[in-house]
Parts: C-alpha cells; structure tokens; sequence
C-alpha cells in the first residue's frame, strides 16, 4: 500500500515555507492507519518488544494500537508538569530555546525492551530525549518506528546507533 497518497501536504503550516505533513488523513482511513500499524507491530515483534513508548501526542496515536495489538503496555513521555506521579525529566533543545520531557519513574522495569514511536522523525530531538529517558529509567531501545522521515533534515543522524523503522520519507 503506497501511504503516502494517505498523507495531505499543507502548504505555508504552522508558518511560511513549511510543507507539514499532516498524518489525520492517514488516520481517516481505517485501512490505511491499520496497514501502517500492523507495519510497525511486524517491525516490534521481530524486535522482541516488551513496552512501547510515545511521546505527547501523537506518538500515542502511533503507539496506543501497536502496543494493544502486540499485548504490551504503552507508557507516554510527556511534557513536564502534566503525570500526575513521580516522574523523572529531560531537557532538550528546540529550535528557540528549550523543553522538558518527562515520563513516570516506574513506567520503564530495567532490561525491558522498548520500543519508541511517534509520527514523524524530523531532526530527532525529541526522539533523542525520549531514548535519554528510557534509558535512564534502566530501559532498552531496541527499536524506533515512525510514520514519517523527513531525510533532508538528517535527524537520524542523532539516533545512528538505534535501529529505525520509517514507513514514508520525504
């Protein structure tokens, strides 16, 4: 299945020059968004996956149903002050200035092997942060899926030594 006739190209968003790639329409078509998602639970079952993790928000629309498919629980990375329990934290750079990613201190049992998901892989920052906070909590990334990769913005580069699963490149 060619996904990317699933994916609409807006134009000028969220400001000029921007090409977005906007996943909703994807996730309108139920056959497509199962197709991209039995995808990555192909993906995650060869890896072993005991857990999967997403950061906020739509790394949940990602990996909610991989994790339900493959029977495994799903623990999301959020931005600070937004679990309700001890949590612990990453900062990480944006592109003006900085942010916090936080995920529950008990969420990840050392040796679990993990595997990370969100929609898109554009310069890996906020990927490269969830992985500091797997790995923090004793975790191990044994994969990476996303929808998308914008190739021409080499966030991959920043995960070289994770396996990655990309469904689309742009």
């Amino acid at each position: 299945m060619d996904l990317k006739q699933y994916i609409t190209i807006v134009q000028d968003w969220p400001k000029p020059g921007i090409k977005f790639k906007d996943i909703t329409t994807l996730m309108d078509n139920g056959d497509a968004y199962r197709y991209a998602t039995d995808k990555i639970v192909e993906y995650a079952r060869e890896k072993q996956i005991d857990l999967v993790v997403g950061p906020e928000a739509r790394g949940f629309i990602i990996g909610c149903p991989v994790a339900y498919s493959l029977g495994v629980g799903f623990a999301p990375v959020r931005k600070e002050g937004k679990l309700p329990r001890e949590t612990v934290k990453v900062d990480y750079g944006l592109e003006y200035g900085k942010d916090v990613l936080t995920i529950h201190k008990d969420a990840i049992k050392p040796g679990q092997r993990v595997l990370i998901t969100d929609d898109l892989l554009a310069t890996g920052g906020t990927i490269e942060a969830t992985i500091k906070l797997v790995e923090q909590l004793g975790g191990i990334v044994a994969g990476i899926a996303f929808l998308i990769e914008l190739s021409y913005l080499n966030g991959r580069d920043k995960l070289e030594k994770y396996d990655i699963l990309t469904l689309m490149n742009y």
